[in-house]
């Protein structure tokens, strides 16, 4: 099969394409680049020999026909994806106050309502870029225990307390589905139920040729930057083709709720369900993106929009240049997507079949270790907010976007700003401001292990605005941070911030050397 490929990958190169029946076959039918050409070729030569590669490396039909579907639209698409003019901002009545669903209750019985409810954690990125390997869900935040213990923590929380029935969904791809599953073993006597599927597997291909870059089927060696999970987009139709969309649906399941499983503060909200489970049958909400006040911090993140009479998810991949400042703006734009959303799955299950989700297309570029230039065709979950019937925007609390993206977010997470109580974080009640402090950790401090061994302990920062560290800093036992604390070792130097020490509005740069004696 790999001979296949690599011939098929030479003869869509050259100038003199060859006759070869079965190339032809797809060209005729498909009439699009030869990139196509090839997918569709591997699933005829499968198909029709019988080939046992598809078996081997995971590899199904339903990943080989969406990709081709994304591709064929990317090749259709000039421009922009919106007509910056068209651009409004939603109505009032569509972006409703978290304290106005609040304000209405919970639900008369709380058991009947979770009962009709999943939580699906997106679960498809690695931690290279905290310096792990293996899954980011894996990595340790809280008192030894990962983001899936706290995640289960927090299901078996609810399902204890109330009764219920709240299964976990995990949503893995090729890069994490493997160390997941074995790791799963460990909750078995825990009170969840815990399901898993796989995202698609796509091709990169190449920036300038738009070919795939991959010579076979395989996963390691000289493929193994060859392949992609297509984004969370992918989320409804790896559901639906994995029967677990059906499977909930006769369970009982209405609703799901779906988070990106590094976000703390992703968790089941029973006055968003109760809303979600109290509207009438005619004016059911089919979706629910909850959006949070924009700082200055989250400007690259996607906003709600009005267009052409409906909501809608802009991404900044989606604004074009000269509207990127405009986009960024916290004046105009005011909310962004927490990617925490709850999605009715009877709706999902139509909306799919009838293939009416037509989500924009995010060109993401990538340049591989060797210098290959690529892209990737990804979508978004939240894009399909504009498919739904009643859909709503729900402007949450900033305690509900609690993310985990770099090793600065993890020591907020991990002091004593947050208490931790049945796996959910919570802003300390010592803490006098409501507001998270801005903390900025250089480069010393990108990998987990690395940024573990520079403190002894993690400082008191309950009273902390803004923290600045840069180059060679250690922190030893009981260190106290107050206000804004900026610390700056240049090249060459080192600081060592003794024991017990207390900064308060400081600025420490220079050489401070403390030596074990």
């Amino acid at each position: 099969m790999g001979s296949v490929l690599r011939h098929i990958h030479i003869v869509g190169k050259s100038e003199n394409i060859s006759r070869q029946s079965d190339i032809l076959l797809v060209w005729d039918l498909f009439s699009i680049f030869i990139a196509v050409v090839w997918c569709e070729c591997l699933v005829f030569l499968t198909l029709n020999k019988g080939d046992i590669w598809f078996v081997l490396f995971q590899i199904s039909r339903k990943d080989f026909d969406g990709f081709k579907k994304i591709f064929h639209r990317f090749l259709q698409v000039k421009g922009p994806s919106v007509d910056w003019p068209k651009i409004n901002r939603p109505p009032e009545e569509s972006i409703q106050p978290y304290e106005k669903i609040r304000a209405k209750g919970l639900p008369d019985n709380i058991t009947a309502c979770l009962n009709k409810l999943a939580v699906v954690k997106l679960n498809g990125g690695l931690g290279t870029s905290m310096g792990c390997k293996g899954p980011k869900s894996l990595i340790s935040v809280r008192n030894e225990n990962t983001f899936l213990d706290l995640t289960v923590q927090q299901i078996e929380h609810l399902n204890k307390t109330f009764s219920a029935d709240v299964p976990l969904v995990l949503m893995n791809s090729f890069n994490t589905d493997e160390e997941t599953k074995k790791i799963l073993q460990k909750y078995k006597h825990h009170r969840v139920n815990i399901h898993t599927f796989n995202q698609s597997r796509y091709p990169r291909i190449n920036k300038e040729s738009l070919l795939p870059i991959a010579s076979n089927m395989g996963m390691s060696g000289e493929n193994a930057e060859a392949w992609y999970p297509p984004g969370h987009g992918d989320i409804y139709a790896s559901f639906y083709n994995s029967g677990l969309l059906d499977k909930l649906i006769a369970e009982g399941k209405e609703y799901i709720f779906v988070s990106n499983i590094d976000n703390l503060g992703a968790t089941v909200d029973l006055f968003i369900l109760q809303h979600l489970m109290s509207q009438p049958a005619d004016r059911r909400c089919e979706f629910i993106m909850e959006v949070t006040d924009k700082t200055r911090a989250d400007v690259k993140g996607g906003t709600l929009i009005q267009y052409e009479d409906h909501l809608r998810l802009l991404e900044i991949a989606q604004v074009p240049k000269a509207h990127v400042d405009e986009f960024k703006s916290v004046t105009k734009f005011k909310i962004f997507n927490t990617n925490n959303l709850w999605i009715s799955l009877p709706a999902i299950k139509r909306l799919h079949e009838k293939n009416a989700m037509d989500l924009e297309i995010i060109v993401n570029p990538k340049t591989l270790d060797g210098g290959l230039n690529v892209i990737q065709l990804e979508t978004a979950v939240g894009a399909a907010i504009k498919s739904f019937d009643n859909a709503l925007g729900v402007n949450v609390p900033r305690s509900r976007f609690l993310p985990v993206k770099t090793s600065s977010d993890l020591l907020l997470v991990m002091s004593n700003l947050y208490s931790l109580d049945a796996g959910s974080l919570t802003m300390s009640k010592k803490r006098e401001f409501p507001t998270t402090p801005h903390v900025k950790l250089g480069s010393s401090f990108t990998k987990v292990q690395e940024f573990l061994a520079r403190f002894e302990n993690i400082p008191d920062m309950l009273e902390l605005d803004h923290l600045t560290v840069s180059g060679d800093v250690t922190f030893g036992k009981n260190v106290s941070l107050k206000g804004t604390v900026i610390i700056i070792a240049n090249h060459g130097d080192r600081i060592d911030i003794p024991a017990g020490a207390m900064l308060e509005n400081k600025i420490v740069s220079g050489n401070l050397r403390i030596l074990d004696h």
